[in-house]
């Protein structure tokens, strides 16, 4: 059974939704990739914090922001402001894992349906909705990745204008809200290129397999 364009459309979008809000949530959900770092920015000869106590602060704060559970910074002081700005964080980590869990429910019913009932995607210009998800995602990471390489600072700040509008609580004074010292900017900046590196990897495989799969 061919299916309408429409849908083909939609499977589309649902793949660029699943791989994006999956490449958010691993440098989220892997804390290796954060403990590796400590040693790699010298954050114990920044800071004179031990790796443990750095360890045990990262992960109070994601406990808190992933699994609701009770704000703290393990030994490291922090204000209300600061405890403020993870609340916001914690949505949009919860908003992302949302996005997540349903695109990718919603992309295993199109594979099981596609499967069982023989749907066949009507191509566009050729292509399935994998390529176009790739081309889609792999696109918006690209444009993004060269406007923060012109000025990761500048892209820094508009990040946070547009997903925390009206606040300053971002904003931290590591005198009261110790965290900001074990979590620097390299640690961010880190943080986006391996989000854009299994974004790129992911939209690769989607475009290779199109083009093979057209080939064939």
């Amino acid at each position: 059974m061919r299916l309408p364009k429409a849908v083909t459309v939609l499977a589309a979008l649902l793949l660029a939704l699943l791989i994006l809000s999956f490449s958010i949530a691993v440098p989220i959900l892997f804390r290796p990739f954060y403990y590796l770092q400590i040693d790699m920015l010298d954050l114990p000869e920044r800071t004179g914090w031990s790796e443990e106590t750095i360890r045990e602060a990262y992960d109070e704060v994601l406990d808190f922001c992933v699994f609701g559970k009770p704000f703290g910074t393990g030994q490291l002081a922090w204000s209300q402001s600061g405890y403020s700005h993870f609340a916001d964080v914690r949505g949009l980590f919860l908003l992302d894992f949302w996005v997540l869990g349903i695109s990718a429910a919603a992309c295993l019913l199109l594979l099981i349906l596609r499967l069982t009932r023989k749907w066949v995607f009507r191509p566009l210009l050729g292509h399935g909705p994998g390529f176009w998800a790739g081309v889609t995602a792999g696109g918006l990471v690209l444009v993004l990745a060269g406007l923060a390489a012109l000025d990761f600072n500048r892209a820094f700040v508009i990040f946070h204008a547009i997903f925390f509008p009206g606040k300053d609580n971002w904003i931290f004074d590591s005198a009261t809200d110790q965290i900001i010292l074990v979590m620097p900017e390299e640690f961010f900046c880190n943080c986006a290129i391996l989000i854009g590196v299994v974004l790129l990897t992911s939209c690769t495989v989607l475009i290779l397999t199109d083009l093979l799969r057209r080939k064939k």
